[in-house]
């Protein structure tokens, strides 16, 4: 079983997080970053709101900590409506979705976490909803069953994954709106977690903020934990105040380096790179040798060490590009007599 959601780093909510949810944005105009998906949600929330309707099935997907339920609340918030809020394993009957469907208000939101991992019997009573705004019943059993459909009133499904790939096509197809979240700049997570820290009551140096920022993996909800456990660190080994010496100190601390990355990232390149001498390998091989799912890799670990360029996806496996070497201090071409792994 994957230790994941226990890293520092990890984009997934951990237990104790509940008390982020009075930091998150609450209207489009609080959120910084993510510019395109506020742009265009800017348009699609004033047009609906002028036609009195509600606002076209949106899904959003991209790594976890990201903001996808954050836009679903302020979706809700923009539109003054109610939210549902669920997830994919906790409907697990085809009657449990019904229920939700019938206490439905006009114009609410039902907002789908992990949207991608709905059963299918679930889905195929999602699909008349989406479409046609009722909702098909079967009364009775054998031979003397009948089905009734009951008209429900106009919503809009927000769902949120971080596995686009594993989602239904027919399911896919009914969101008129599809949004990518994409990993935030430097910039705009020292605007959030200084934003935070003042909620938070935390005195904050500038340069304490840009330590924090830099080792978030681009991600607010890691940014948000690390000023946490920073906190608690300069009220205990410090004055109260973080400023960058502290902030280094205490993320050195906790084994996160300057970018973010921690052991079991590392463990990941080492894997690629002393094992398999730099790839090309396979993810199924590269789960088993650090004794993790392959879901949990591509999902968690890939896409971070991607965008730093770290490594690269080839048609014969996962290779750990120049960079990743420089990295960890190991030389380049390792391998005089195979130099064709090392080619970029």
């Amino acid at each position: 079983m994957s230790d994941q959601p226990l890293r520092a780093v990890s984009g997934s909510q951990l237990p104790d997080e509940r008390d982020n949810i009075a930091l998150r944005p609450r209207y489009l105009s609080d959120i910084i970053g993510q510019d395109s998906v506020k742009r265009n949600l800017e348009i699609i929330i004033e047009a609906a709101r002028g036609r009195g309707e509600p606002i076209d099935h949106t899904l959003f997907y991209g790594p976890p900590g990201l903001g996808k339920t954050s836009f679903a609340h302020i979706i809700a918030n923009e539109m003054k409506v109610n939210i549902r809020i669920t997830s994919g394993p906790a409907i697990e009957r085809a009657g449990d979705l019904a229920a939700i469907l019938t206490s439905i208000k006009p114009y609410d939101i039902l907002f789908i976490d992990e949207i991608h991992r709905l059963g299918r019997a679930v889905e195929e009573v999602l699909y008349p909803a989406m479409e046609d705004f009722a909702l098909d019943v079967v009364i009775g059993k054998g031979p003397g069953a009948k089905s009734m459909r009951i008209r429900l009133p106009r919503f809009t499904v927000v769902g949120a994954t971080t596995r686009l790939s594993l989602l239904a096509g027919p399911l896919r197809d009914r969101f008129g709106v599809h949004f990518r979240m994409d990993f935030y700049d430097q910039a705009a997570l020292e605007h959030i977690i200084t934003r935070a820290a003042e909620m938070l009551a935390v005195e904050a140096r500038p340069e304490g903020i840009a330590e924090i920022a830099r080792r978030a993996r681009g991600t607010p909800r890691v940014g948000l934990r690390l000023l946490r456990r920073v906190r608690d660190y300069a009220q205990a080994r410090a004055d109260g105040v973080i400023t960058g010496r502290v902030a280094g100190e205490a993320l050195n601390l906790m084994e996160i380096d300057h970018l973010g990355l921690d052991e079991t990232d590392l463990r990941v390149l080492r894997t690629i790179i002393e094992k398999y001498s730099g790839g090309p390998v396979g993810v199924e091989t590269i789960a088993a040798a650090i004794a993790e799912d392959s879901s949990t890799v591509q999902d968690v670990y890939e896409p971070y060490l991607l965008q730093l360029g770290f490594i690269k996806r080839t048609p014969r496996g996962r290779m750990a590009t120049a960079v990743a070497y420089e990295h960890l201090g190991i030389p380049y071409n390792v391998l005089p007599d195979q130099p064709r792994l090392f080619e970029e």
